[in-house]
């Protein structure tokens, strides 16, 4: 603190003694090179300006010997020096104003920046000071009052210096620095601009690409402030909406062949065709020039406000790289009397206009330097003149040549945008300074309402009322104001497009209003726009295509969220919007269609009865019912003949009826399960195939007991146990024993016969003996033989069909079948089908059929060699073969069919045995009943021969028979005795 006010005291002390000394003792060991306008003299106010006329800092030698001097610029820009121009008339129309500023002479103070911050800090501090030594904190000079910056030119130089006003609280107003870190009150207190943020310009330019639908482009910026934060917002406010950045790269701010040649080359290969470009003209230029010796076309570039309408970019032969560019510029105004102010300058009366006029008419106003370079000229070795001689001017200029003949960027006023920025930046001062000097006393904004007095103001004191200032710009009564030091952010929108002369035109095709309503802000008409080569269809830029309804997004890995395949939704999955990021599942009753995109109702499918497929397996199903009933018919007309009584009429009439049930169940089968079809096709079906088989399996034990009787004896007392097979069984071996002692009876009988006579020779009666044992012969004949009687055959058929009742009358009680929707066997359908209920209910109950056709397979097989005429084991025999065949071949087709084809395999297997039984059964007897009668005799039941040792075998037929030749034999032998 201390040291602080010592140096406060010795710059007072020194300034002081300064006044009073001639020579100034306030001195720097340095001195500022700057270039520019002042008038100063006699002036009320003076208003600062800062204008980057030239591109760059020229080089320097690097001596440290001397004195260091700052360096010089380079590179005359004739836009930039219209806009200093621009602010010279602004303030000679404010001067000669009756109605602004009438008693204040405004004098101004400009300097180039040379679109350089050292230059532009230079010429801050210098402006400060008032001199051209800058003397930090203090201003050395005398006159009239500083108003206001107006500058200073792009968005780094105004940030470096708003940093240094703002410590003095110097008001700022720039003309077209439209970075967005510049909105920041608290580090840059004192700007103010009349061009509009870059907020606004980022939004604008954001909702461009979105408007087109590209997804897909690439960046380039400057290597500053203004480029940086300006992509930056626009990055931010794209991804957002699933724009993705192809290649981001940055001009540098001192130009890099090799650096340059990059990005070309970046460009050139990238696949985005929409290049975004925040940049300046002069950073842009050497770019644009690679591109065309690399001949990069095919691009759609959006230009920032910065070089939109910029001459430096507009070449002639860029219409083929830049040929419908879209950029946003601001608001654009004809300015009376400013292209006569621009054509009406004086070359000798300032370097600057020196400088322009020797460069648009490439000659020179020195005549000692014109007299130099024709001596160089002449002096040229063989006719070959050196670079600098070719260069240099062509000869001295007279002054007087006519810059109305020209055409150029610094005379063309048909595009005044930035130009008309720096305008309306001088009136807002001016009308600042007005009200400033208009303040009554009393009635101020200061403390105790005091006013300002305009020959001696603060700084600060100005700052109130530039940021409060309103006012109308002359001649377009364009309304201005600023809202925390920005104005409104609106844009025309311009197209470059080619015109009749094939020169680039700019064109507008729509506006932006940052303070509209949001669906408002953006007009632009769509068919108005050229894009490059002259094409009118809206180029395309994606690095992927849209991926439509019926598919689904799948990110690529390490790629942009951007760069992604289209990947085809799953079955029973659809996706009804572009670019879905996922397939939405269909309910439970409704599948994705064809085209996966919408979901519809599944088909519902089960065996109708009026589809052709059902009304077959009716009718089949009615005739197999028709034919088993005709069978019944036949047999009750033939009731009393030897083939129809040589088996138990009750059980055949019990296995046509069973095999009714079996024809007539697959009909249930078919229509739409309900409760009471589940229970009643499954328990119909089990329970007439177990009357079936157990009615059947009776007819071939006796052969079996012939057969295998020394065999095994003990397997078939175990097996004989239901139906008329056990009983046929049992009853074989009686008359095969009753047979044996029939044989033996007579033999005896002959031999007592042969002794009776001998005794009665000698005086007996041996009549008594022989009667005697043929008498008990044939009652223990008759009462093994009858004892196997029709009732018991009768009594195990229904105890083995009972068995098979009470299972399914357990199963419809614990766990019925019911009707379900099968919905996963296929994707596409609802197949109404029956759940069992319970997979080892069903599967016992049709285990138990199976060992009944099992039994009945088997003891058939054993009897298939029968000795009757009518082989009827035989036919039992190839009637279980095919029933089994059926339903062998019936598992693999039910199981690799779906839907209502399960339903119409398993009728099939229904139908295919019961025909096969009754065919193989009842065929034979119905042929010898209708078309061979005469087969149908008692002899024919009879055996054909006899077996070696001496017994017989067959069918319940010839079972019957042998019993009946028994009692004959016994019979006989009676008779005989």
């Amino acid at each position: 603190m201390e040291v602080g006010r010592c140096w406060l005291g010795l710059c007072a002390l020194l300034c002081f003694y300064s006044s009073l000394s001639a020579e100034p003792t306030c001195k720097l060991k340095a001195k500022f090179n700057l270039s520019g306008y002042k008038d100063v003299v006699k002036k009320k106010v003076v208003v600062g300006g800062m204008f980057p006329v030239h591109k760059r800092l020229a080089s320097i030698d690097g001596n440290t010997s001397k004195v260091p001097v700052s360096s010089g610029c380079e590179g005359f820009n004739l836009r930039t020096f219209r806009w200093t121009q621009t602010m010279l008339f602004a303030i000679d129309e404010i001067n000669q104003a009756p109605d602004l500023l009438p008693n204040t002479d405004l004098g101004y103070v400009i300097y180039d920046s040379c679109f350089t911050i050292s230059k532009a800090v230079e010429g801050t501090l210098t402006y400060l000071t008032g001199q051209d030594e800058a003397v930090p904190n203090y201003r050395c000079g005398t006159g009239a009052p500083l108003a206001a910056l107006v500058g200073a030119g792009g968005s780094d130089l105004s940030i470096a210096t708003a940093r240094i006003l703002g410590l003095y609280h110097f008001p700022q107003v720039s003309y077209s620095s439209t970075c967005s870190a510049l909105e920041s009150k608290f580090q840059f207190p004192t700007f103010l601009r009349t061009i509009p943020n870059d907020i606004h310009q980022s939004a604008a330019m954001a909702r461009l690409v979105l408007h087109f639908g590209w997804t897909w482009v690439g960046t380039i910026v400057a290597d500053d402030d203004y480029g940086k934060y300006g992509i930056k917002d626009f990055k931010e406010q794209v991804e957002e909406a699933g724009v993705c950045i192809s290649f981001s790269e940055t001009l540098p701010k001192v130009s890099s062949h090799e650096d340059i040649q990059r990005i070309a080359k970046t460009v050139a290969e990238a696949t985005a065709k929409i290049v975004v470009v925040f940049s300046s003209d002069v950073d842009l230029s050497p770019l644009v020039l690679e591109l065309l010796r690399h001949n990069v076309t095919d691009r759609t570039w959006i230009a920032s406000e910065a070089w939109v309408t910029s001459a430096l970019i507009n070449q002639p032969a860029v219409n083929s790289v830049l040929g419908g560019t879209l950029g946003f510029g601001v608001k654009r105004a004809d300015i009376p009397g400013l292209q006569r102010h621009l054509l009406d300058v004086d070359p000798y009366t300032n370097g600057l206009t020196e400088e322009l006029w020797e460069m648009l008419f490439n000659c020179t106003l020195d005549s000692s330097k014109a007299a130099a370079l024709t001596k160089q000229r002449a002096m040229g070795a063989n006719g070959t003149l050196s670079r600098s001689a070719r260069a240099a001017p062509d000869g001295l200029c007279t002054g007087s040549e006519s810059l109305a003949l020209l055409r150029n960027t610094y005379s063309d006023v048909s595009q005044l945008r930035i130009t008309y920025s720096v305008y309306k930046a001088v009136y807002a001062v001016a009308h600042a300074l007005h009200n400033l000097e208009h303040c009554v006393e009393g009635q101020g904004p200061f403390v105790g309402k005091s006013c300002a007095d305009i020959t001696k103001f603060e700084p600060w004191q100005l700052m109130y009322y530039v940021k409060n200032v309103r006012f109308k710009v002359p001649h377009t009564d364009e309304e201005i104001y600023f809202e925390e030091g920005d104005v409104e952010g609106f844009y025309d929108i311009i197209n470059w497009q080619v015109n009749g002369n094939g020169e680039m035109s700019y064109v507008t095709v729509g506006s932006y209003n940052g303070s509209a309503a949001p669906e408002d802000r953006m007009k632009i008409v769509n068919d108005s726009i050229v894009w490059n080569n002259e094409e009118l269809e809206t180029p395309r830029s994606v690095c992927s295509e849209n991926c439509q309804p019926g598919t689904r997004k799948g990110i690529r890995q390490g790629e942009p969220v951007c760069c992604f395949d289209c990947i085809p939704c799953a079955d029973g999955e659809i996706s009804n919007s572009t670019n879905a990021r996922a397939c939405i599942l269909c309910s439970y009753d409704e599948w994705s269609n064809e085209a996966h995109d919408a979901c519809v109702s599944k088909i519902i499918e089960f065996l109708a009865f009026g589809e052709p497929l059902g009304i077959t397996l009716i009718a089949i199903s009615a005739f197999g019912a028709l034919a088993t009933i005709g069978v019944a018919v036949v047999f009750v007309a033939h009731i009393g003949t030897p083939l129809v009584k040589a088996n138990d009429a009750l059980l055949s009439f019990s296995l046509l009826f069973s095999l009714v049930v079996t024809f007539l169940c697959s009909i249930v089968f078919l229509g739409k399960p309900q409760p009471w079809s589940c229970m009643t096709s499954q328990v119909a079906l089990a329970l007439g195939f177990a009357l079936c088989l157990s009615s059947i399996m009776g007819e071939f034990v006796a052969a079996c007991m012939g057969e295998c009787a020394v065999h095994i004896p003990s397997i078939l007392r175990l097996l004989c146990d239901s139906g008329k097979t056990v009983v046929l069984m049992l009853r074989a071996r009686a008359l095969k024993a009753e047979r044996i002692r029939a044989k033996a009876a007579a033999k005896a009988a002959k031999l007592a016969a042969a002794e009776a006579a001998q005794a009665a020779a000698d005086g007996g009666s041996p009549d008594v003996i022989a009667t005697f044992h043929h008498a008990e012969a044939k009652a223990a004949a008759d009462s093994e033989v009858d004892s196997l009687t029709c009732g018991h055959q009768r009594a195990i058929a229904a105890v083995a069909t009972l068995i098979q009742a009470v299972a399914c009358t357990v199963w419809l009680i614990i766990i019925p079948p019911h009707p379900v929707e099968n919905t996963s066997t296929q994707n596409i359908k609802i197949i109404l089908e029956c759940d069992e209920g319970s997979v080892v209910f069903i599967c016992c109950i049709f285990a138990y059929d199976i060992l009944l056709a099992l039994l009945a397979f088997v003891f058939a097989f054993i009897a298939r060699k029968l000795e009757d005429h009518f082989s009827e084991a035989k036919c039992v025999t190839f009637g279980m073969l095919v029933f089994f065949i059926v339903w062998i071949s019936f598992v693999p087709a039910y199981l690799s069919t779906r839907g209502k084809f399960m339903v119409a395999v398993q009728i099939f297997a229904i139908l295919a045995s019961s025909f096969g039984l009754l065919t193989c059964i009842f065929l034979p007897k119905c042929y010898v009943l209708l078309v061979k009668p005469e087969r149908n005799r008692e002899e024919m039941m009879r055996p054909r021969s006899k077996a070696r040792d001496g017994t017989s075998t067959g069918t319940s037929a010839s079972l019957a028979t042998t019993a009946t030749e028994v009692h004959a034999t016994i019979a006989s032998t009676n008779i005989d005795d």
